[in-house]
């Protein structure tokens, strides 16, 4: 069975909306309101060099689709296998997409099915929505979270108000100069 791991930048209230730009009144909160230090994001190195696949929503597939195969700095993502989890996109859509090789799973069903194939980790990336519908589907193997000493105040959550219980084990942590936190958690079933 493949490890499916949901990878997030997160605000000290839980906040994942808008990290790197779009809609939230404080959008693109990782780059404007923390000092960088590379150190910091060693976790998203790692993480590019062990994925086998990656996987979004439809609203994060229409934000990453068009831009992330012209970035140099995501080769490897945009040379592995992509799912997008949508049931309004279409298989035109997704085979129109610059963003290939992309699948099309039409419900979480499919995302079941395709843990249950060969292959390595499947990353979950930014999709709050999406990472909440598959925790509450029992398919979340290990959340990688990279908390930023900020409090957002709102947006778009990745564990809701009304979610399900859930036992974490804490797999690898580290803090860093800046105040971001490494918490890596593992599903405890």
């Amino acid at each position: 069975m493949r490890t499916l791991i949901v990878t997030e930048f997160m605000s000290l209230d839980g906040v994942v909306d808008s990290p790197g730009g779009g809609d939230h009144p404080h959008a693109g909160w990782t780059f404007t309101e923390v000092a960088p230090v590379p150190e910091a994001y060693e976790l998203k190195g790692r993480e590019q060099d062990e994925a086998d696949a990656l996987m979004v929503g439809r609203v994060s597939w229409q934000d990453f689709h068009e831009v992330w195969p012209t970035m140099a700095e995501f080769e490897r993502y945009n040379q592995i296998p992509k799912y997008v989890v949508s049931s309004t996109l279409t298989e035109a859509d997704v085979a129109a997409s610059p963003w290939q090789p992309m699948t099309l799973l039409s419900s979480l069903d499919d995302v079941a099915a395709l843990k249950e194939t060969d292959g390595g980790q499947i990353q979950v990336h930014g999709s709050a929505t999406l990472a909440q519908n598959l925790a509450k589907a029992g398919l979340v193997d290990r959340y990688h979270l990279l908390v930023f000493p900020l409090v957002l105040g709102g947006g778009k959550r990745l564990f809701p108000t009304d979610g399900d219980f859930a036992k974490l084990e804490l797999a690898e942590q580290a803090t860093y100069s800046n105040g971001i936190q490494k918490l890596c958690y593992d599903v405890v079933r």
